[in-house]
């Protein structure tokens, strides 16, 4: 994933085609769509994605949001270049048999201490995602 250029931002009335192709690729959209509905399956819940779109700092924003039900379906959708909205009609039927709340139903608490015991590997998040050591 990278960083969508700043030009192609501010060109995106005069080349509309550069900035959705960025917004719908690999650097917004396809990105999104590799773990977004995933996680809505894996934990049977309705999920709702809100992103900025446009310059936020020193980077552009990919806005994309998308509504996704418990089956990892996407409801609504925008990936414009400016002010837009997502609405959809959520079915609450659909949380009945969802695999994610199956899971939870059958979970093992007793489990999880060993992953809550310090290992000593431990880093600051911030390092761990800005660090450029081995990209």
């Amino acid at each position: 994933m990278g960083l969508i250029e700043r030009k192609v931002w501010e060109n995106r009335f005069n080349d509309p085609g550069t900035i959705e192709a960025e917004l719908r690729g690999p650097k917004g959209r396809e990105w999104l769509l590799r773990w977004l509905p995933t996680r809505a399956h894996d934990n049977g819940i309705f999920l709702i994605f809100s992103n900025g779109v446009g310059v936020d700092d020193d980077e552009v924003r990919t806005g994309n949001a998308m509504i996704i039900d418990p089956y990892g379906r996407i409801l609504s959708e925008t990936w414009k270049a400016g002010d837009d909205m997502v609405v959809a009609d959520l079915d609450a039927s659909l949380m009945e048999q969802t695999t994610g709340g199956r899971w939870i139903k059958t979970r093992r608490p007793e489990l999880y201490g060993p992953l809550a015991v310090p290992t000593g590997l431990e880093e600051d998040v911030k390092k761990v995602r800005f660090d450029k050591k081995g990209i």
